[in-house]
């Protein structure tokens, strides 16, 4: 279904967008630093998830409406940023105690919050749509099979990636304990959220 030598081609390339910081890192980041190792993870799995459904609409051709339609490009995109300040608000009100005090977000809701700011980003189907093409060849075989392929690559290379600088927030969390400590994370990761909406809404569409 796609070239051996093709796909040998874009693991490389997708493992350096991959490592290349963006949003869905700098999600992981805030999340571990609010709520640990195990949620970060999750969500840079939710993350992923959403990535594989921005992909599998990109190759059924669903992706272009978007490309096509500036309204719905600006609808999605301010839900996007209201998510995400629904997110920072949390984060910034959440009870200033201990941090081993703290009790997690489950890894559940974690992977859904990262599914959801995911999906609520429509600069990633508009990546989709002008990247993956590239190594597309209608040859060989179901052209919506190719992108599932390739979009399987870029979304276990984000797990691994956002997953571990995640794990890294995480683990600086645990070791910072008192409660101006876990007052100084929940800004710092509200801070994160909040850089995130105000990206997205002067994002423009090309």
């Amino acid at each position: 279904m796609v070239d051996i030598w093709t796909l040998m081609a874009f693991i490389p390339v997708g493992l350096a967008l991959n490592l290349s910081p963006g949003a869905d890192m700098m999600f992981c980041l805030g999340l571990g630093l609010r709520s640990g190792p195990k949620a970060a993870v999750a969500a840079s799995a939710g993350i992923s998830t959403g990535g594989m459904v921005h992909v599998t609409l990109a190759g059924l051709g669903l992706g272009a409406a978007v490309a096509a339609m500036p309204w719905l490009f600006d609808v999605i995109r301010w839900i996007g940023v209201a998510y995400l300040l629904v997110l920072a608000w949390g984060a910034l009100h959440a009870a200033p105690v201990a941090s081993a005090d703290v009790r997690p977000m489950g890894v559940g809701r974690a992977f859904i919050d990262g599914m959801i700011v995911n999906l609520l980003n429509p600069k990633v189907i508009l990546f989709v749509l002008a990247f993956l093409p590239q190594f597309i060849d209608p040859e060989q075989g179901s052209i919506l099979g190719q992108f599932l392929i390739f979009g399987l690559v870029l979304a276990i290379g984000g797990i691994v990636v956002n997953g571990g600088v995640g794990v890294f927030a995480g683990t600086l969390r645990k070791r910072l304990t008192g409660r101006r400590f876990a007052r100084g994370l929940g800004m710092l990761s509200a801070g994160v959220f909040t850089v995130l909406a105000v990206r997205l809404a002067v994002l423009e569409r090309v």
